[in-house]
């Protein structure tokens, strides 16, 4: 299936960044924060209909957890109510939509990887916006919300907010203190993986719907760590930790884990994290030479 022509929104993004890329032979309209406002629904309807792309993919989001508790209406404006505009607007020109969730929409209060059918169960402001975002989106006839969660691998140079592994593995190459969580546990989500994902859902006959598109397995940060030190062949300077010990202005889930099965059954199946984390590193090698 052709993709025709790609609508990006948050195009400048780290995420953004890497799905420009992964369709790069198609025609795609990349659009960052200056090009687009989201938050303006006029804006986005006249924006699609002026472009009439076949697939629009949201990349834009509020991601500052502990900042959304001071500024619940930009969070919402972003993270719920432009995707409502995005969603209503890919309806009007026939595009399909791609939309980011995340797995903060659950409360962590389990111990084993969450399923698409779970729950929800967010507890804060961020995830109470991204979880409307998700309710909006999923209102287009044509939509994949695809949950991702510790995105890491940002491209060379990138110069914007960086993940938890990115800020781990930069720690450790810079020989500096990392503090990790013993207790939090992740399934991390490489970016060139999601990226591929999504292009793999559109461009097949998988089903519309919700997702969950994080590599394969799980661990503890901790646990993260460790490997990304091992690969590195470096001895770690771990400062430890648990969630009760550090106090942060927004509550987190302490089980974050997502279950990818249906992703898989979907016909793609993501590689594990520890596999995923071993090609970023390696690439890393490469283009620092």
């Amino acid at each position: 299936m052709s993709t025709g022509r790609i609508l990006v929104a948050g195009a400048g993004g780290q995420l953004g960044t890497v799905i420009v890329r992964t369709f790069a032979e198609a025609e795609v309209v990349a659009l960052g924060r200056g090009d687009l406002d989201i938050t303006d629904p006029v804006a986005v309807r006249e924006r699609l209909h002026a472009e009439r792309p076949s697939l629009v993919v949201n990349c834009a989001a509020f991601n500052d957890v502990d900042g959304a508790e001071d500024a619940p209406t930009t969070a919402l404006a972003v993270n719920a109510f432009a995707v409502r505009s995005l969603a209503r607007a890919a309806e009007e020109v026939g595009a399909t939509l791609v939309h980011y969730g995340t797995d903060f929409v659950f409360d962590g209060e389990t111990s084993r990887p969450y399923l698409e059918t779970d729950e929800p169960g967010p507890r804060n402001t961020y995830a109470a916006s991204k979880l409307l975002g998700e309710w909006f989106a999923a209102e287009a006839p044509r939509a994949f919300v695809l949950r991702v969660e510790s995105l890491f691998g940002c491209d060379p140079g990138w110069r914007g907010r960086r993940g938890t592994l990115d800020t781990i593995v930069d720690g450790l190459e810079q020989g500096r203190d990392v503090r990790v969580f013993t207790d939090r546990v992740v399934s991390p989500s490489y970016l060139e993986d999601v990226a591929a994902a999504t292009r793999f859902l559109v461009t097949s006959r998988a089903p519309h719907g919700l997702y969950h598109c994080v590599n394969s397995g799980r661990g503890t940060w901790h646990e993260v760590a460790l490997e990304a030190a091992r690969l590195l062949g470096l001895t770690p300077r771990f400062q430890l930790t648990t969630m009760s010990q550090v106090t942060l202005r927004a509550a987190r889930p302490r089980y974050c884990a997502l279950d990818n099965r249906k992703l898989a059954a979907a016909g793609f199946a993501m590689p594990s994290w520890q596999d995923a984390l071993g090609r970023w590193l390696k690439m890393k090698r490469y283009t620092h030479g």
